[in-house]
């Protein structure tokens, strides 16, 4: 779970109010998010524009390792025979 610090989370009527105050802070990095409070509840985080850039490219790391994983573990079910004729499984799907 995600914490954040006092000066990170902002009513979104004060969000609306001191937007661009808000985007500077982003923007300066005097702050890495800030979360968008609604009837006191966390609705939504805004991170600068860098900061998602990261996120993004690390998402994209992590999808290829577990890609790359999913080919291993493939190739080591060809090499040990666990594997089965396309036709069988249509004929699975067909019962």
């Amino acid at each position: 779970m995600v914490t954040y610090a006092s000066n990170e989370l902002i009513a979104s009527s004060e969000l609306v109010k001191k937007f661009g105050s808000y985007l500077s802070q982003l923007k300066e990095s005097s702050t890495s998010k800030l979360a968008i409070l609604r009837n006191n509840k966390v609705e939504a985080v805004l991170v600068s524009k860098e900061e998602y850039e990261k996120m993004v490219e690390a998402l994209k790391k992590v999808q290829g390792a577990e890609i790359l994983l999913s080919i291993q573990q493939g190739l080591e079910d060809v090499k040990q025979g666990r594997i089965s004729p396309i036709e069988s499984l249509w004929e699975e799907l067909d019962d």
